[in-house]
């Protein structure tokens, strides 16, 4: 025999995946946030120079993180499972994600280079470096993806390369657009490229976003706030650099990633998603 009585909907309050809210009420918990943070750091607190993983006004930062202990895996195992690669496996084409096909994507082509290093400056050579983004009207290519604007043909939005000697990578792209989602009602996100950096082995892994300078979603978007200390945030944006850019062709942006010591570059949780 079955309970016929029907189970309440979970309230606003509760509900971690609600998309009743406004943005004036995600903007408003922001605020907040952020002002205990600034209290808390007036009066001698510690700086944040991370993500935080439980932050309220990102509604799925409550469910995206493992809320128990984690269980030991043999590293041994996990590689034998797990993609190999090497320098021969690299090829210059992937690196500009503007030829990986019969035509020109469209959009603001762009090229984006920095250099990979240590907290002490050091370069880290020949670090894979991956980047995936959405194309130039803010839709990735996967099926999850669903909203109304257009797919581009001539634009996958993947590439990847290796550092040099003197740890730098550089990509040729176009400038994804924002896109919404649905953590609240009108939700967009601010243009970004995804960046995955690997070490030695597959496990060694470590996932950010690179932003665009003077973005009006900034302050709108609670991924980026979730990152409570502004210097840290700033470290997400890369820099107009009109040396870099290439006449009639291209802007340039550079963005430096540095893995270790205070002024580290975020990465998402080793924990968990983000």
């Amino acid at each position: 025999m079955t309970d016929s009585t029907p189970t309440p909907a979970p309230s606003q309050g509760t509900d971690p995946l609600a998309t009743t809210a406004t943005q004036a009420d995600i903007s408003a918990e922001i605020q907040d946030l952020g002002r205990r943070y600034q209290e808390g750091v007036a009066a001698g607190g510690a700086r944040e120079d991370k993500t935080r993983i439980d932050y309220a006004p990102y509604r799925s930062s409550l469910l995206r993180h493992p809320t128990k202990s984690l269980h030991l895996a043999d590293p041994e195992t996990i590689e034998l499972h797990s993609p190999a690669f090497g320098h021969r496996d690299v090829s210059w084409v992937e690196a500009d994600l503007t030829i990986q096909h019969n035509g020109e994507p469209l959009g603001e082509r762009m090229i984006v280079t920095g250099r990979v290093m240590d907290g002490d400056g050091r370069p880290v050579r020949n670090q894979l470096v991956e980047i995936w983004q959405a194309n130039s009207a803010g839709r990735y290519v996967h099926k999850r993806d669903q909203h109304p604007a257009p797919l581009d043909p001539n634009f996958t939005g993947t590439g990847r390369c290796l550092t040099d000697d003197d740890g730098v990578y550089r990509f040729q792209t176009i400038k994804p657009g924002p896109y919404p989602w649905r953590n609240h009602t009108n939700a967009w996100r601010p243009a970004h490229i995804h960046f995955s950096l690997f070490g030695t082995e597959f496990t060694q892994r470590m996932v950010t976003q690179m932003y665009f300078p003077s973005d009006p979603l900034f302050a709108l978007d609670p991924i980026y706030q979730s990152i409570v200390d502004q210097d840290a945030r700033d470290r997400l944006i890369a820099n107009y650099d009109h040396d870099l850019t290439s006449p009639e062709y291209a802007l340039g942006y550079r963005w430096d990633i540095v893995l270790t010591g205070s002024k580290r570059t975020w990465t998402e949780p080793e924990d968990g998603d983000h």
